[in-house]
């Protein structure tokens, strides 16, 4: 099979035109293609006038493929035909613990129960199903379960986001972890789109088809169930302590995998008791900003607007004082969400179903943070900084009500308010100054940002949108240090994963560690 690269198409072409396309790039007739299907596709907007499809194309062609080839030049090679395929017949004592139902645990489990290994997977929070009910609970102006919200249950933090499947990182794993997303339940367009996403209505039967098959391999999972500790016989896990409903249980393992998520901040303070080695380490705090739809989708793609897809964006700056500032988890046609995980505090995340035809369009506008930012001697300092942020946007209004300012305010700047934006989150907002729920650096760096990014996008350069605060949650503040076997370099058999352990950002990061912590088990 060769693969063609960067072929044009026009935005509203066919499938059926895919072999046309094929044979002008290889130089053959029609007649000579036996198919043509999409690897990769993506929007090329960079020019308004000239918007069209970027594809890269899988085709079979009848004779020599090299004999094809060797005639041109530039973007046509044979398909590169590596696949993840793992296995193993080790066999365990006791079964590994995963601790952790989002995507890293999940793949994690998976991979082990598909290899005999019957894994038991541990979860603060409910099943997806269970799980929706609350969060829509809360989100109608009900009390919060700080055991399970947007950060805690099964699917993780990004059930409750949009299901982005895009990832800057190069990984073999990756087209595996897209096959079993569709082969349980998600669209096939995530195979070949360039940035993929499931949506947060259809992740949640995906997640549901995912741990069907785990149980149907004999593994078990425990949800709404709390790890509280472990502990060592020698220098190598031998046990670990769960409560459940106020019971409190023990499980012998020698494998335990943390794929704890980044909002497990009371793991994070047992780990430190124990003397697990952890570090400090950058992450990000903003507020989202929120745009209508359609004014985004004309800001993008002009008079296509109505021909192509919900339109996203992704921009940066970078600062006089060498600070970034930069969107993260663009959610086109979606809402901003309450995603707060303890009481007293309030952070904010974004979310898109499948269809992303809300009335608007959101997205993390971030400042990064620095360990030289926080740090006071205390490995969880960054922890610690998120927590006086969110209890400030918390406390500004109080009962879940988030703070919200349009971003004329915001910059006092009156002028450019091209539309005029209702906010989305639920169960309320209420509008106020933002600036005061920051420090300094970080509400100075923003107005700064948001400034530059108007020079570089007309979206930007709306200021009738709004600023909801704030969203502390993009990354976690901590990382777990491992060895080269990805194991810890404190305890034998305890493998930081994911997330929330410092080596993954995104769903899809964090299922290809999860695949590798199983790779190492297993091996």
């Amino acid at each position: 099979m060769i693969t063609i690269n960067n072929i044009k198409l026009p935005t509203e072409y066919e499938k059926s035109e895919l072999k046309y396309y094929a044979s002008k790039a290889l130089k053959i007739s029609v007649d000579s293609i036996k198919s043509a299907r999409l690897q990769k596709i993506s929007i090329d907007a960079r020019k308004k006038q000239d918007i069209h499809y970027v594809a890269n194309l899988d085709v079979e062609v009848n004779g020599n493929e090299n004999a094809v080839l060797k005639r041109l030049k530039g973007n046509a090679k044979l398909k590169d035909s590596k696949e993840y395929n793992f296995s193993s017949n080790k066999k365990f004592n006791c079964s590994p613990v995963v601790v952790g139902a989002g995507p890293a645990g999940l793949f994690c489990a998976l991979l082990l129960a598909r290899n005999g290994a019957k894994p038991i997977i541990i979860e603060r929070g409910e099943k997806v199903e269970d799980r929706t009910r609350t969060i829509e609970s809360f989100w109608n102006g009900n009390s919060l379960n700080p055991m399970s919200n947007v950060q805690f249950g099964e699917g993780g933090a990004g059930t409750f986001s949009d299901g982005k499947l895009n990832t800057g990182t190069k990984d073999y794993r990756q087209g595996f972890i897209l096959r079993e997303f569709v082969n349980h339940g998600a669209s096939e367009d995530i195979l070949t789109n360039a940035k993929p996403h499931i949506g947060t209505d259809r992740l949640k039967n995906t997640i549901i088809g995912i741990r069907e098959e785990i149980e149907s391999l004999g593994g078990i999972f425990k949800f709404s169930t709390l790890f509280t500790d472990f502990s060592v016989k020698g220098d190598r896990i031998c046990e670990i302590s769960v409560v459940n409903n106020g019971y409190k249980e023990t499980i012998s393992t020698e494998n335990l995998v943390l794929a704890t998520g980044h909002s497990a901040r009371d793991t994070f303070s047992m780990l430190k008791l124990k003397g697990v080695e952890m570090e400090q380490k950058a992450f990000s705090i903003g507020a989202r900003i929120e745009h209508g739809r359609d004014f985004v989708n004309y800001c993008q793609y002009g008079a296509f607007k109505d021909k192509l897809p919900t339109a996203d964006y992704k921009l940066s700056t970078h600062l006089s004082s060498g600070r970034g500032v930069y969107t993260f988890c663009m959610c086109p046609g979606g809402y901003v969400v309450n995603a707060s995980s303890e009481e007293g505090m309030l952070c904010t995340n974004g979310m898109s179903n499948f269809m992303r035809d809300a009335s608007n369009s959101n997205s993390a506008v971030l400042v990064s943070v620095l360990p030289s930012d926080f740090d006071c001697g205390d490995v969880l300092d960054g922890i610690k900084l998120q927590r006086k942020i969110e209890q400030a946007a918390y406390n500004k209004i109080g009962n879940n009500i988030a703070p919200v300012e349009r971003i004329s305010g915001f910059l006092d700047c009156k002028s450019k308010i091209i539309s005029s934006v209702e906010p989305s989150i639920k169960p309320g907002y209420e509008f106020t100054h933002i600036s005061d729920i920051f420090p300094d650096f970080i509400a100075n760096s923003l107005k700064e940002g948001i400034f530059d990014l108007s020079k570089k996008s007309s979206i930007f350069a709306d200021f009738g949108g709004v600023l909801t605060a704030a969203e502390t949650r993009s990354s976690s503040p901590v990382r777990i240090v491992r060895n080269e076997e990805l194991q810890s370099v404190t305890v034998k058999g305890l493998y930081p994963c994911g997330e929330g352990a410092g080596y993954a950002g995104g769903i899809m990061s964090a299922a290809c560690d999860g695949l590798k912590c199983a790779e190492k088990i297993l091996s």
